[in-house]
């Protein structure tokens, strides 16, 4: 059932504004991804089989057709935002970013906050035959298991999470899990060190958000930044595929980080938010 997002802001009185300055919005994601956890929001007797998708390996394919590789996002509210976009078919929106050109899709399945569900995950999974991120505040084994479960190829894991040690188990672990599902990891940094470290993990893609968790504050150049510093330093350069995460909504964002080498783009708010999903996400594949 869908329910209605829940908003991050104080409200007039202030206190509970006052409560996230000091303890940030990062805290308040995983203490909701607990209780979703412990809701039983993940538990459901039923595999749905299927042929793991490579995200990595479709997005060098859509970078050597021209085409840039678009990761287009079910996404019915943020916590930033609040509500995006009334409740409308996930198999129909998957239906439609793909045919308009989306390699991939990312589906929100993280219930507080974003107004998602697994069960959304699963019916764009028999609805649509490219690679599927099942996105979400991961701090659990059990949430791992259930990607797997409910059709997907990829996660996502959050760095700060991990260094932070507000998840179950360790980084490594958790990609070890995954990757015992053939199940590939994007793992998200947001700063020049944590970019650094996801290079020696064993994560298949990195994806570099230009929203700071800890803030909710937005730059889409963070991207830029990061990976102009990697280049300055005269790094190795890595084959793990880039993905440029949050606030990118136009032709001029991605020509900007195309600048960049970004392999790929992770849009969700500006599509969901289009009058017409179609010619958003062929723009922006066409960019």
């Amino acid at each position: 059932m869908w329910m209605k997002g829940k908003r991050m802001d104080g409200g007039e009185g202030g206190i509970e504004e006052k409560e996230e300055e000091e303890h940030g919005y990062l805290e308040r994601l995983v203490d909701a991804a607990r209780s979703a956890v412990r809701s039983g929001h993940y538990e459901f007797g039923f595999t749905i089989h299927h042929r793991i998708i490579s995200m990595r390996d479709a997005i060098l394919s859509c970078k050597r057709s021209g085409k840039n590789a678009i990761i287009a996002e079910v996404k019915f509210a943020s916590p930033s935002m609040g509500r995006i976009r009334d409740y409308t078919s996930p198999q129909t929106l998957a239906r439609d970013m793909v045919d308009a050109g989306a390699m991939a899709l990312s589906v929100l399945t993280q219930p507080n906050y974003f107004n998602g569900s697994i069960e959304y995950l699963m019916n764009v999974r028999v609805a649509v035959d490219v690679p599927l991120l099942m996105k979400d505040i991961i701090v659990s084994r059990e949430q791992v298991d259930a990607a797997y479960r409910a059709g997907a190829d990829c996660i996502l894991l959050i760095s700060s999470i991990y260094t932070e040690g507000l998840a179950d188990d360790t980084l490594e672990r958790m990609i070890d899990r995954a990757h015992a599902y053939g199940l590939e990891v994007i793992l998200e940094v947001h700063d020049e060190d944590e970019f650094d470290q996801a290079l020696k993990s064993t994560a298949d893609i990195i994806g570099i958000n230009n929203r700071d968790l800890k803030s909710m504050n937005v730059d889409v150049s963070n991207t830029a930044r990061i990976l102009a510093k990697h280049d300055n330093n005269n790094k190795a350069t890595t084959n793990k595929p880039i993905i440029s995460e949050s606030g990118i909504s136009s032709v001029e964002h991605i020509r900007y980080l195309k600048q960049y080498k970004v392999d790929a783009f992770l849009i969700g708010t500006s599509i969901m938010a289009s009058d017409n999903i179609k010619n958003k996400v062929r723009e922006l594949v066409m960019a």
